[in-house]
């Protein structure tokens, strides 16, 4: 039993990686806004997750399947609607139950799911350690009266928690002098922009999404893709939060929060969505190089992200 679930999970995990690498090459493109490209993460998201999909001549996997892959209908209420699933590892000679090519691959397969319950089980442990660790560091944080709260344990702004966020921020936040010493290090004009940062983050969810990314990173940590993928899904997450937080923003402002964004720049949390951290010289090149969106180019836009989720989310015909 548990082989063919693992069956299953390796084939997702094959289909997923091709999507992903298509996220990746059209991120590269940089003609896409952030806000929108995060989107595009649901593709390798949902074939990670969901072993089956309708089928559509217009699928991606219908151009595939001329090469490799196999289709197996699961359910067919009609002639236009069918349910299937897309085979990549094509070992098997029946389905519902597995029936493999080779009685040595039932064996393989039953190996390879132990060892996958196995260490996958041993990541959500280490996982489940941290958020716990992490919860115990900002327990004492002090609120502020202001919408947000001060610790002394964090090393930079960020939010903490899913069901009832927080924002907290360092101590040293509101102590430290500038490299000069003659200008304090946080402004009322930097603390805006911070907190409007955190509040975006919080408005779109970004812990949970965070979250679900880990989740599945660990369903599929035999597969190194997904762990590159993770790391620029969190990514594009922050890019995209700072999109959202800028977007009525006039330059002299953007100019001030990629400033801020300069002078924050911590350590940070796998479970806290942060202010500062990895990747800000690009965030900060993103920020400056920000183009609001005309309507006709934003639904330009949400055409071209409906239409690609149809074309690869679809299996073959």
């Amino acid at each position: 039993m548990l082989g063919e679930i693992f069956y299953w999970i390796f084939n997702m995990s094959i289909i997923a990686s091709l999507m992903g690498l298509l996220v990746l090459a059209v991120r590269k493109t940089n003609f896409l806004p952030k806000r929108g490209l995060v989107f595009l993460w649901i593709i390798p998201a949902v074939r990670a997750c969901i072993p089956f999909g309708i089928s559509s001549r217009y699928s991606l996997m219908s151009l595939i399947s001329r090469l490799t892959t196999r289709t197996i209908t699961v359910f067919q209420p009609s002639e236009e609607i069918k349910l299937s699933m897309t085979n990549a590892v094509m070992a098997a000679e029946s389905y519902f139950p597995i029936t493999y090519k080779e009685k040595r691959l039932e064996v393989v397969f039953e190996v390879a799911a132990f060892l996958w319950i196995l260490i996958a089980t041993a990541l959500l442990i280490s996982l489940a350690i941290l958020y716990v660790t992490t919860k115990r560091e900002v327990r004492d944080a002090k609120p502020s009266g202001k919408g947000y709260y001060v610790s002394e344990k964090v090393q930079g702004p960020a939010v903490y928690g899913i069901r009832k966020p927080k924002i907290i921020l360092p101590a040293v936040f509101f102590e430290r002098q500038s490299s000069d010493g003659t200008q304090p290090f946080r402004d009322d004009k930097t603390l805006k922009y911070v907190l409007q940062h955190e509040k975006t983050h919080i408005r779109r969810g970004d812990n949970l999404w965070r979250m679900l990314g880990f989740f599945l990173a660990v369903a599929h940590w035999f597969n190194p893709l997904s762990w590159i993928f993770l790391k620029a899904f969190l990514a594009d997450v922050e890019m995209a939060c700072d999109e959202a937080a800028i977007s009525k923003y006039e330059e002299n402002d953007r100019k001030e929060y990629a400033r801020t964004l300069l002078e924050c720049v911590q350590g940070k949390s796998l479970f806290v969505s942060a202010f500062g951290g990895a990747k800000v010289r690009t965030r900060i090149e993103n920020v400056l190089s920000y183009r609001k969106m005309t309507i006709l180019s934003s639904a330009g836009f949400v055409t071209l992200v409906i239409a690609l989720l149809y074309v690869l989310l679809t299996n073959a015909g």
